[in-house]
């Protein structure tokens, strides 16, 4: 009978003689042979240099990199050769063929009148390719409605690429029957710009969408609870920037407006508020505190709640402060 121990021995891989020679090598790149020190790679110039004693241990290393050089991004898009990055704002993710509407050739030159009716044909069929089935021409819509709400409320990209995600989530978990593609759409954006941190307003969101205000906030609970996503409550402070930019008041009211609403939440001021309604108010009380004028009105138009909210606000979030201080 073969001893267990003696059999476990003898299945056990010895290291070759070529293993070894390429760990020696290994430890041979990354330690200096002059005086034992690490060594690093400088591809700037194409050297590797111990850190320790400034030997030369290889030069003339390959640059990888492109062999051109571009001192800006239009210049980096003129001469890269490869297309441009996968993007979930496009129903294909932009890898399919585009078919540009400019009826000339790559000289500049207009085409003639058969090859114009030929690029035609070629638009419209390629048209058909991209969108193949009705779950694609179903993305192309709601894609194409959130970029829309997207640029029309100054929301950046990466809150577009989430609701994209979103969208695509919701259509994968079959959440659309039922529902409209904008209501789902417009309830994608509102979430993505939650969870990225550039909330805007039901109301807002509602002035961009071609769905009512009830459906967005019954469409957005639905979708945020059927997914699973983890949306924290809006702070107020997050939308103090965007007023105090629109108002044109300077640095100093939009830190003093955060220190207000700061003092507020300490306080327990915002418990049950609407987080709008006590940025707007933060905004204004701040503006006069630092001698700004700006009129309640102005300030209600900016961000879109009324006098009254902004009043009541206001007042509560200086008698906060005055207590804090006191």
């Amino acid at each position: 009978m073969t001893d267990i121990g003696t059999r476990g021995r003898a299945d056990h891989h010895a290291p070759t003689e070529r293993e070894t020679d390429d760990e020696r090598e290994r430890e041979e790149r990354t330690v200096c042979p002059e005086c034992s020190g690490h060594v690093a790679t400088d591809e700037a110039q194409g050297e590797t240099v111990c850190e320790d004693c400034g030997l030369v241990v290889d030069e003339d290393a390959v640059d990888r990199g492109p062999e051109w050089r571009a001192f800006d991004a239009s210049e980096r898009d003129e001469q890269s050769r490869v297309g441009a990055p996968t993007t979930n704002t496009m129903h294909d993710k932009g890898l399919s063929t585009n078919i540009g509407w400019q009826d000339e050739d790559a000289y500049g030159n207009a085409l003639s009148a058969r090859k114009r009716e030929k690029m035609q044909r070629l638009r419209t069929w390629n048209e058909r390719f991209r969108t193949r089935d009705a779950r694609e021409r179903n993305l192309k819509q709601a894609l194409g409605e959130i970029d829309r709400m997207a640029s029309a409320l100054g929301l950046p990209g990466n809150v577009r690429e989430t609701a994209s995600v979103v969208y695509r989530r919701a259509l994968d978990e079959e959440l659309l029957p039922g529902r409209s593609i904008e209501g789902v759409a417009t309830a994608s954006l509102y979430a993505a710009a939650r969870q990225v941190g550039t909330p805007r307003s039901l109301d807002e969101i509602a002035t961009v969408s071609r769905v009512e205000k009830q459906e967005v906030g019954r469409t957005y609970r639905y979708v945020i609870r059927e997914l699973g996503i983890e949306i924290r409550p809006a702070d107020p402070a997050e939308y103090v920037p965007r007023f105090a930019s629109e108002l044109d008041v300077p640095d100093e009211a939009e830190r003093r407006a955060r220190e207000l609403l700061q003092t507020a939440r300490d306080e327990g001021v915002h418990s049950g508020k609407s987080p709008v309604g006590l940025a707007a108010a933060a905004v204004y009380a701040a503006a006069l505190l630092t001698n700004d004028k700006v009129t309640q009105s102005t300030v209600g138009d900016v961000a879109n709640v009324s006098e009254v909210t902004i009043r009541n606000r206001y007042q509560e979030i200086l008698d906060a402060s005055d207590a804090a201080s006191a």
